[in-house]
């Protein structure tokens, strides 16, 4: 029964998956192409899409959270205390690892879908380090000196929501969780060119409704008998790593959510790509693509799995479940993400951090 279950949940990951990476095929929506369009270019649509996306999945979550179906201290999301260390260097160390490869753990995998087998490289390599973090050579350490310097919380299931609860001294979030889910809906309708992309709403409409999805299926098809449930949804970090290990390794590791996910999300971009008459071939063009390419993937493997998700397993899952990480993970990402991009421009970390700053006083004026 119990094995039964984890195979509902990774054949459930698979559809999830599936429709995940079509749709991101299709939108060509990327999380760095986002960061970097509003960086660089002034450029904020494809950022407002992620908006949207997280709006709706925290809406959709939180309604799970408030209808019983899940709960915040059963996620990886809401723990006793907050490695605050792990998680600043982590999500920096993503960042720039992001901007080396040009996209993030799910954009890997869609290339991978759509013939680039750059993004097999940084998939296997990606999966490894992460591994390697999470239960590997390196984990010993991650737990022992990172996860370390912590701050503790009030107890387990402790997240954004609850802290604003406790403050207030009554229940409150039914009330956050509609002021962050709203303003973020209409934050990102605002933009009339982005109301005018409808593939990009759409993306952006299905994502937010996966993650959802995500959090339902594995707390409905989790086996009673087999312990306390750990609902989980989309992320593409530890996720992948698990992936590699259940192939080279382990089969029974197939039967999981995530993995699922991850080999949907490379099926989908596959068969959006066959749609569309886009699947080609593609390889590195030269040794020098191809080394930022092992670094930028061993860093957002290793940054991971240190920041406890990815663009979408911290920018999108876990602020739909409004944990105290996500606004830690986010910043960081994009500061790694920007260090990253001035590194590829030859910029001098001076300058491109007094013309950040003055950008966005600018646009405060």
């Amino acid at each position: 029964m119990q094995l039964t279950s984890a195979w509902m949940q990774a054949l459930s990951g698979l559809a999830v998956g599936a429709a995940l990476g079509f749709a991101i095929q299709r939108s060509r929506l990327c999380s760095f192409g986002a960061i970097e369009d509003f960086l660089i270019g002034g450029d904020s649509r494809r950022l407002r899409v992620f908006a949207l996306a997280l709006g709706i999945a925290l809406l959709g979550t939180q309604a799970l959270v408030l209808a019983g179906i899940v709960s915040p201290a059963d996620t990886t999301y809401a723990p006793a205390a907050l490695p605050l260390l792990s998680i600043a260097i982590g999500s920096v160390a993503f960042g720039v690892g992001m901007a080396l490869v040009g996209t993030c753990g799910m954009g890997s995998l869609v290339r991978l879908g759509t013939g680039d087998l750059r993004g097999l490289v940084v998939v296997v390599i990606l999966g490894a380090a992460a591994y390697a973090m999470l239960r590997g050579i390196f984990a010993d350490f991650r737990i022992m000196f990172l996860e370390r310097v912590s701050v503790s919380l009030p107890e387990a299931g402790t997240d954004i929501a609850a802290l604003v609860s406790r403050a207030a001294g009554a229940e409150t979030r039914p009330i956050v969780a509609a002021v962050f889910g709203i303003a973020l809906c209409l934050l990102a309708m605002r933009d009339a060119r982005l109301r005018r992309t409808p593939r990009l709403l759409a993306a952006g409409v299905v994502l937010g409704l996966l993650v959802t999805a995500g959090w339902m299926l594995t707390s409905f098809l989790h086996d009673e008998f087999s312990g306390p449930a750990r609902p989980q949804s989309l992320t593409f970090i530890s996720t992948v790593g698990k992936t590699v290990f259940a192939g080279l390794l382990n089969a029974q590791a197939f039967a999981d959510f995530g993995v699922g996910s991850v080999i949907g999300t490379v099926l989908g971009a596959h068969l959006a790509a066959l749609f569309a008459r886009e699947f080609r071939w593609e390889a590195f063009d030269d040794d020098r693509e191809m080394r930022r390419h092992l670094v930028g993937a061993g860093l957002m493997g290793v940054g991971g799995v240190l920041a406890g998700g990815c663009t979408i397993g911290q920018g999108i899952t876990a602020g739909s479940m409004l944990a105290l990480s996500w606004p830690v993970s986010v910043i960081g990402i994009i500061a790694g993400a920007r260090l990253g991009i001035a590194f590829l421009m030859d910029e001098a970390p001076r300058m491109l951090i007094s013309r950040s700053v003055s950008r966005l006083f600018s646009r405060e004026s």
